[in-house]
């Protein structure tokens, strides 16, 4: 099962890269459920709260390749472990204050949001990348995207019974413990010895280059446009469902079951997406996945509201949720290489950021004005029909680079 691990470093930072992102992501997928108790204890409306989502979406995109930089340049263990000290000052200013008015955007949206720039998703799964050749890192990617998974399964039920039994106060205090666990498990997020599947040419590429480099391919400005849809989609769902079904006529418990079934599926989803990705072309694994997503969406908002409606979109869309994550990573390794692909993937999540900070706010934008959040919907819907169509002209081809001998001859 485990053939496809080159060597015991790279499994101990793929072990340290799932742990982190367990913790992280997990932590983040539980806001959502937040808004009621940050309502009644903080006098927080949803525009306030759609607001620091999506403060926080913006941020953790800003700083994704500044962290990325980071990591290629100084290790991502650095970054990883500066990024958790700095999501405790985040957790800690919510529960201890100040936490009202601009220091509820500034606790939730903008700390939260810097730490989530180093230790969700763009340096752990690029820092397990560069330990990984380009037939089996989709494959190791998908794992560490299924890490992220079982949090996004385990944090609502813990948080949503903890916010029953203890408050939420008392629950932002157990999240400290896991934020420490974090700050360990950052030490073994250790460099490769060498650059894989790399040439002269490739190691001797500065960074400059590599971003111009990357800016003049037309694949990769159309993977960060697609990846600038599944920010929007996840945020929107994450951060808007637990409202949306309580405005419905379903408890608080409907939406906690379809993030935690979000989380169980996704497990799946991405780990079938790390196989197929090293059986087929990914650009069209990500055109597939945007337009189901377009289909689960529809089949949710324009059905009934019941527990069978939130469970199929809960399983669907689960399946779907990370799924982007491998091949969208592993489409730029591919291309460029893993020399800074910390760096080169950071700036395609800084776009899926940008679409996160416009679904979480336009979701609660769109409520306030309307009393109703189907325009976002139809929104998201939309654009998952642009996403699928993007992909296709992607050309995956490995560049081939010159070394300066080579130039000069």
């Amino acid at each position: 099962m485990f053939k496809f691990i080159p060597n015991k470093l790279a499994l101990i930072v793929l072990l340290s890269a799932c742990t982190i992102i367990l913790i992280s992501m997990g932590l983040r997928q539980t806001f959502g459920l937040f808004f009621k108790a940050f309502e009644e204890g903080l006098g927080c409306t949803r525009t306030e709260f759609g607001l620091a989502i999506g403060i926080q979406m913006l941020f953790w995109g800003i700083f994704a390749p500044l962290f990325g930089y980071l990591a290629d340049k100084l290790g991502g263990s650095k970054a990883v472990f500066l990024g958790f000290i700095i999501f405790g000052l985040g957790i800690y200013m919510l529960y201890a204050g100040p936490n009202t008015g601009i220091f509820f955007q500034i606790s939730l949206g903008v700390l939260i949001g810097i730490a989530l720039g180093a230790t969700a998703i763009g340096v752990p799964v690029s820092e397990v990348g560069k330990h990984f050749p380009n037939e089996t890192r989709t494959l190791a990617t998908g794992y560490v995207t299924a890490a992220a998974s079982v949090g996004y399964f385990l944090s609502p039920l813990f948080t949503q019974y903890s916010l029953g039994v203890s408050g939420w106060e008392q629950t932002l205090k157990y999240f400290m413990y896991f934020i420490a666990f974090g700050l360990i498990a950052s030490l073994f997020l250790l460099p490769s010895k060498k650059l894989i599947d790399s040439s002269k040419a490739d190691r001797e590429q500065s960074f400059t280059a590599a971003i111009q480099e990357a800016f003049s391919h037309k694949g990769y400005v159309l993977l960060v446009l697609g990846f600038f849809v599944c920010g929007f989609q996840i945020t929107l769902v994450g951060t808007h469902v637990p409202g949306y079904m309580q405005d419905r006529g379903m408890g608080g418990w409907s939406a906690t079951i379809i993030l935690a079934l979000i989380g169980l599926f996704n497990i799946f989803g991405t780990l079938g997406m790390g196989y197929l990705g090293t059986k087929y072309r990914k650009k069209n694994l990500l055109s597939i996945l945007y337009f189901l997503r377009a289909v689960s969406i529809c089949v949710f908002i324009f059905s009934p509201p019941s527990l069978l409606n939130s469970i199929i979109f809960g399983i669907t869309f689960g399946l779907l949720w990370l799924s982007t994550v491998p091949p969208t990573n592993g489409i730029v390794a591919q291309i460029f290489g893993t020399k800074y692909l910390s760096t080169l993937f950071g700036i395609v999540f800084l776009c899926h950021q940008i679409g996160a900070f416009l679904g979480a706010y336009l979701g609660g934008y769109f409520f306030d004005l309307y009393g109703s959040y189907d325009y976002a919907w139809y929104i998201a819907i939309a654009l998952s029909i642009f996403a699928t169509l993007v992909h296709y002209p992607i050309d995956e081809t490995p560049l081939v680079r010159k070394t300066e001998e080579e130039k000069a001859l």
